[in-house]
């Protein structure tokens, strides 16, 4: 490891962003267009589309709302243009976001049709591109990132090599202070026993267990069919060796490393509230709605381990890709940004692969893409 610091940007709330977007942020579906009007007329801004914030209620429109506001109060964000249907929840949204201090503002399509709004939302979107253009990186302690993690494509690769190096690197850093996240309910299963404990108290693996057994009562018992629902483990998982959701689980779980604990369960898109160490995030485990949901929390850069290959990204979160399939760096590498495939040949020890990581994290914190 060539350097312990890092270089981001210091927000008004005092956390550290590692990229500098200007969005776009449609409230409803209704207001994509419009969004993407602004996003197409003012050059370094990026519009971010979606298909919800119309006829939701209770847990579900809560979870929007979450959403919508950690998106926009990401660190990685330096100032938003908040776009609805109506002004009552682009209103909401907007308070939400200026709470963290950055410049925000929200603009409603009723009373005003797209053609007006684009302009008047568009001249705000150049300001904030003229102010967010002159902020500058400064040198940041490594403690001050966020750093998630979810895996994907996985394959018997991942559970040797790419997830223990996730694990190895959490180990490493998480004592120094940084905030780490985990998630994926549903590939827990098999493990979640394993899981429940590593979390750092009885009464928080408890709180994992009852998300878990929830999930099982909800959705699975409910509508099973075989294994899970056919869901899990995936068709990439069984081509890649993987044969049952205890195989996909275990390897999974390697993504925590050896000596680490979780200290608090998070609801989908919730803010880490109980200070720096590792957390379990409730989330689905499809990469894009996981990705999206801890960028939502927070988190501003995600480790993804993959061993048949994804192509998932995150248009505000930069995500780093490490594979130990040998195959999927020669065949896909221009997803994969860190070859651990050293492990299976053991030239590479997951120590070493660890420290590979951190390097990787640190260059793409200081402005490398993904």
């Amino acid at each position: 490891m060539s350097t312990q610091t890092i270089f981001g940007y210091r927000r008004e709330n005092g956390r550290v962003g590692v990229r500098n977007h200007v969005i776009i942020l449609p409230v409803d579906d209704i207001s994509n267009a419009a969004c993407e009007g602004v996003a197409n007329n003012i050059k370094g801004t990026i519009a971010l589309p979606h298909s919800y914030g119309r006829l939701q209620f209770g847990e579900d429109l809560d979870l929007h709302f979450r959403t919508m506001i950690g998106t926009g109060a990401n660190p990685n964000v330096a100032a938003v243009i908040v776009i609805g249907i109506e002004p009552d929840w682009t209103q909401k949204i907007v308070d939400g976001i200026a709470k963290t201090g950055k410049p925000v503002a929200g603009f409603s399509i009723e009373k005003n049709g797209d053609i007006n709004t684009i302009a008047t939302a568009g001249r705000k979107a150049k300001e904030f591109v003229h102010w967010a253009t002159e902020l500058q990186r400064v040198e940041c302690p490594i403690e001050d990132l966020w750093i998630s993690t979810k895996c994907g494509e996985s394959d018997t690769t991942t559970g040797l090599g790419s997830c223990p190096t996730v694990g190895n690197m959490y180990d490493k850093l998480l004592p120094r202070g940084i905030y780490g996240c985990f998630g994926e309910t549903s590939e827990i299963t098999g493990g979640e026993r394993l899981c429940e404990a590593r979390a750092a108290t009885p009464e928080i693996g408890k709180k994992f267990m009852d998300i878990w057994q929830a999930y099982m009562d909800d959705v699975i018992e409910q509508h099973k069919t075989n294994d899970l629902s056919d869901s899990q483990p995936t068709k990439g998982n069984f081509e890649g060796g993987l044969t049952t959701i205890e195989e996909k689980a275990l390897g999974n779980l390697e993504k925590i490393g050896r000596t680490s604990s979780y200290i608090d369960v998070l609801e989908p898109a919730e803010a880490p509230a109980k200070g720096a160490g590792l957390y379990y995030m409730d989330t689905s485990s499809a990469a894009a709605e996981c990705v999206t949901l801890m960028a939502a929390a927070g988190y501003v850069v995600h480790t993804f381990p993959t061993g048949q290959g994804s192509v998932i990204g995150n248009p505000i979160l930069p995500v780093i890709k490490l594979s130990a399939n040998p195959r999927t760096v020669r065949t896909m590498s221009e997803h994969i940004d860190l070859d651990v495939s050293g492990i299976l040949r053991r030239d590479l020890t997951i120590d070493a692969a660890g420290d590979a990581l951190i390097e990787m994290i640190i260059r793409t914190a200081n402005g490398r893409n993904t």
